[in-house]
């Protein structure tokens, strides 16, 4: 049995720079973070030479090619995995459209999982090349890469696009200190509306042309961020998540709507330094930063939301339980 624990995440800035339409010619820059909130694979060894796979349904198949998941169909195939498992996945939160990034998650700690049942272990890089090339080759989605990389890695990550395709990810290199308080200004609540990224990131993909501009200050903003951060301006974050969001909401007519701009004008009166739905946007998490001492009046604005605790996840996407054993034997 194999299980990995792969963390969802935050896109903190600069998202939509990550979209290919935008970063193989301009060149695309992200700030994430990755926090303790996961997707679980679990796979085991089944006794027949069938395929089981149990998600919000279940599936039994003998032929890979078969399965109607394909993010397991494509990771199966990479891997070279073709016959008797049983593969389960878990998750923390809601999987679908919570904004967290959680498809990529998937993705990862499925690679991850098949790899190690294969007795290999693969780099997380590479983990995180394998399932951009699932999901945006063979899946043929829409969607950006920064969610692949910063499940592979964990951590907070600088992350850069091209020109070309060339990504490098560079871990910030906060002190302990820097890191428990940036992470304590950064609170999470459900909005209760679940979304499809697909729509608004095939019309921002679609936008580029005629957003230009948005999508080269969104890059900048978060080479501004990741720049004060690492000087010890912390409060710099809340003021790149308060004007990202402004530019980003400029980008495609999906990203907000006036529930949205409510619930953000609600944090940011309370004293929030900034706040945004997190992912492509239209729903799922409202990410609030904002400084411990005003985190109380934010909570009573928000008193008809769900907060969730969040901390960030410095590791990324591990094999946390690995017993192998050939039932045949």
């Amino acid at each position: 049995m194999i299980i990995t624990q792969t963390p969802l995440r935050i896109g903190l800035v600069g998202g939509g720079t990550d979209l290919p339409a935008y970063y193989l010619e301009h060149g695309g820059r992200v700030l994430n973070c990755a926090i303790d909130k996961y997707v679980y694979v679990i796979v085991t060894q089944r006794f027949d030479d069938e395929i089981y796979v149990n998600y919000s349904k279940k599936e039994i198949v003998s032929r890979v090619e078969d399965l109607e998941h394909e993010l397991v169909r494509e990771a199966m195939l990479m891997t070279g995995v073709s016959s008797g498992v049983e593969i389960t996945m878990l998750a923390d939160i809601p999987s679908s459209g919570s904004g967290l990034g959680s498809s990529s998650s998937v993705t990862v700690g499925l690679l991850n999982a098949l790899w190690a049942y294969r007795h290999q272990h693969v780099p997380a890089l590479e983990l995180a090349e394998e399932a951009c090339t699932i999901e945006l080759q063979r899946c043929g989605k829409r969607i950006g890469k920064q969610d692949q990389y910063i499940a592979a890695l964990g951590g907070i990550q600088d992350i850069s696009f091209g020109p070309g395709d060339k990504v490098v990810a560079t871990e910030l290199a906060l002190s302990a200190r820097e890191r428990n308080a940036l992470q304590e200004q950064v609170m999470l609540f459900y909005t209760g509306v679940t979304r499809s990224a697909t729509a608004i990131l095939e019309e921002q993909s679609g936008n580029v042309g005629s957003t230009l501009s948005g999508f080269h200050e969104l890059r900048d903003l978060a080479g501004r961020a990741a720049d004060h951060l690492l000087h010890g301006d912390l409060e710099a974050l809340g003021r790149a998540v308060r004007r990202s969001w402004e530019v980003k909401r400029t980008l495609a007519s999906g990203v907000s709507n006036d529930q949205i701009e409510s619930l953000v004008q609600l944090a940011v009166k309370a004293g929030a330094t900034g706040a945004k739905v997190t992912g492509a946007g239209g729903g799922g998490f409202l990410l609030v930063v904002c400084p411990s001492d005003h985190q109380r009046a934010v909570r009573r604005n928000l008193a008809h939301m769900r907060e969730l605790p969040v901390k960030f996840d410095r590791f990324g996407s591990r094999v946390v339980f690995n017993v192998m054993r050939d039932i045949w034997s």
